[in-house]
């Protein structure tokens, strides 16, 4: 709402611009800190309009279910059971009543199947039928937009689609220019439509967002310098070429585990280290994560003794030969073959003092533009990713990761690198700030580093480039790694060994809990097995020639199965493979696609397996049951989906049906 810059590394902007438009309807303003789970509102924060279109979409998730078990060839008794299994759902009840994506994600996932059923389904005279094609594309679009989860589903979705088309392709009853037209309307529908649909979103965000904010330090300097305000306060009007004498702060590629700036201060090396090996004992030099006078240095042509800018200016290009002089100490980077302080395969990087011990100067780079267009190219500010390459031994300048001791005051450690193949970001190096050097005294340039001068330069980036680097820190940023009260496994969420509290009274056992129905749970664990197993037998079975159904059922099984099991199966398994602190509420659109499953599996018993009347009632019977059971299930556990009524300490103890979960109680 304050239009300021953020990364949210679990998805694309969609789902948040969703949420910030209910706020916008509700007049919000952005003057509230989420910054305390269970926090209390003020009356200015519009709860009402942000909770709206979590559970708008959370609703008509049911009829969805309904009309895509109807697609999947399915009857309207069956399709009205899905409808059941949903709507009496406590997780997804819970999830939509608070200002989460879970819904929206499964509201799109779920509209996306709908729609390509409904396409696929219809005959090809109708007129709709492109209109859901189109609307196929435009909500997997938004599907990946909230989430990137749902990218998996809309992997799903091509495959068959792609298979669907390859069936079209072969059927002699089509027209070649048919063919053709029908190939290339799916492939605007599918691929082209959610491209352009995914990069609007980007659009809108970037546009929306272009104040500098907390995470602009997960962003390169260039991207920094298009925000209003922050760096580009500093950057602006900065001269582009980086000249003989320029006097520059270079910040690493590298935002791991910080951002940080090349620096030197008056303290040297110590003479030997904690495990006895030796030093250099010459100026220390580091990467510090914090802006400093200490982080300027000047670039010097070795060949003269000018520390100014001439008269033109002479630019600095890729392959030259410079020096780097501190600009506060006056020591030159250096460099040689003495073991670095914490990286003892790497050589050390400091700053030169000529103590007579036969230790000489190696303080020639060379400058390896890694972006470059031309060999000629100039360095530029800000916008040139840059290698300093060691002249002597030909090791790249770069940042290790590990932190300093005490005698280095925690800072970063910088080496040189022999091994150092190919390109990494920690041997990158920007020119963030940027001035051109008029002082050829140290006092006068000393005064110089405090009062930098500007000269008007535009260099703003262009939307794709802020894409594509915005797109790659959402795709690679790290989650710190922290175990929650409240974090789980994966394996966990099949057997729902785990519960999320979402929101206690202060003064009462009044209290709201992630607490699935635990009877449409279990039994949705045991239709995905009863599946398995049936197209497990299937399979063998019409192996050797042998058909229990016919080939109209069995089309209708698979494609059940593909849409449900392979619904569950990408909203799931991916979790094994991420290294993020999960919860529960993860699993909920793999769990949805499960509910889906029930009474596929259930009417695909009542029609093909059980022959005798007998046999029929017999599941009927136990079908009622069932949902009698899920309604029975869900009214229990009501208090802990509404936060109403207050139950007392012995009540809230008995709806503890596991021993894992974690429900708390006051005793009165």
């Amino acid at each position: 709402m304050k239009q300021v810059f953020f990364i949210d590394e679990s998805g694309p902007p969609l789902g948040h611009m969703i949420l910030a438009f209910g706020a916008y309807l509700g007049g919000f303003d952005g003057n509230f800190l989420w910054n305390r789970i269970g926090a209390e509102y003020p009356s200015s924060v519009p709860v009402w309009t942000l909770r709206l279109v979590p559970a708008l979409c959370g609703s008509l998730c049911i009829p969805l279910a309904y009309l895509l078990l109807l697609e999947l060839g399915c009857s309207h008794t069956a399709a009205l059971g899905a409808a059941l299994l949903l709507l009496l759902e406590n997780s997804l009840i819970v999830q939509s009543r608070f200002m989460l994506l879970e819904s929206v994600l499964i509201f799109f996932l779920l509209l996306s199947l709908l729609s390509y059923l409904k396409f696929h389904n219809s005959p090809s005279s109708s007129r709709v039928r492109s209109a859901w094609l189109l609307l196929t594309g435009a909500s997997c679009a938004c599907a990946v937009g909230v989430k990137y989860m749902g990218l998996f589903s809309y992997i799903l979705l091509l495959a068959v689609a792609a298979v669907h088309t390859w069936q079209m392709i072969g059927d002699q009853a089509l027209g070649h220019g048919r063919v053709l037209w029908q190939c290339v309307c799916r492939a605007v529908c599918l691929l082209a439509v959610p491209m352009l649909s995914y990069l609007l979103y980007f659009y809108v965000h970037l546009s929306l967002l272009y104040r500098s904010g907390p995470h602009d330090q997960m962003m390169t300097s260039a991207f920094q310098a298009s925000l209003e305000g922050g760096l580009s306060r500093i950057t602006q009007g900065q001269p582009l070429e980086v000249a003989y004498g320029s006097q520059v702060t270079l910040r690493s590629a590298a935002n791991q585990p910080i951002p940080c700036w090349l620096h030197s201060h008056k303290v040297n090396y110590p003479i030997r280290y904690e495990n006895g090996r030796g030093s250099s004992h010459q100026q220390q030099v580091t990467c510090y994560p914090f802006k400093d006078v200490n982080n300027w240095w000047i670039i010097k042509d070795p060949g003269k003794q000018d520390l100014v800018v001439s008269s033109p200016p002479r630019p600095v290009r890729h392959g030259d030969v410079v020096q780097l002089l501190h600009g506060m100490t006056s020591r030159f980077l250096n460099s040689h073959d003495v073991a670095a302080p914490m990286s003892p395969h790497a050589q050390e990087v400091s700053g030169y003092v000529d103590f007579n011990v036969s230790m000489p100067t190696q303080n020639l780079w060379r400058v390896d533009i890694s972006n470059r267009e031309a060999e000629s190219e100039v360095w530029k500010t800000i916008l040139s990713d840059v290698r300093l390459i060691h002249v002597n031994t030909s090791a790249v300048l770069k940042l290790s990761g590990a932190s300093l001791p005490d005698w280095g005051y925690r800072q970063l450690e910088v080496v040189c690198d022999k091994n150092y193949k190919g390109y990494h970001s920690s041997g990158g190096w920007t020119v963030e700030e940027h001035r051109y050097g008029t002082s050829q005294e140290q006092k006068e340039r000393e005064l110089e580093l405090h009062s930098p001068t500007h000269i008007d330069i535009n260099r703003n980036l262009t939307f794709m480039a802020k894409f594509l680097e915005l797109q790659w820190k959402m795709l690679t940023v790290k989650q710190e790694e922290s175990e929650h009260k409240y974090s789980s496994s994966p394996l966990e969420w099949v057997t729902m060994d785990t519960n999320i509290a979402y929101w206690l009274h202060s003064s009462s056992n009044a209290q709201i809990h992630l607490i699935g129905n635990p009877v449409s749970w279990g039994v949705a664990s045991l239709c995905l097995s009863a599946y398995l197993l049936l197209a497990l037998l299937y399979l063998l079975r019409r192996r050797r020639a042998l058909k229990d159904i016919p080939d109209e059922a069995w089309s209708q099984f698979v494609l059940s199965g593909v849409v449900c099991v392979g619904g569950w199966a990408v909203n799931y398994l991916p979790f094994f493979l991420m290294e993020k602190t999960l919860f529960l509420y993860h699993y909920l659109p793999a769990h949805t696609f499960l509910l889906l499953l029930i009474p596929v599996i259930l009417e695909h018993l009542h029609t093909h397996l059980l022959r005798s009347v007998s046999h029929k009632r017999a599941l009927s019977v136990c079908v009622l049951a069932g949902l009698t059971s899920v309604y029975l299930s869900y009214r229990t556990f009501t208090p802990l989906t509404y936060g109403t009524p207050e139950l007392s300490a012995q009540e809230l103890a008995s709806l503890r049906w596991r021993d894992s979960w974690d429900i708390l109680y006051r005793h009165r």
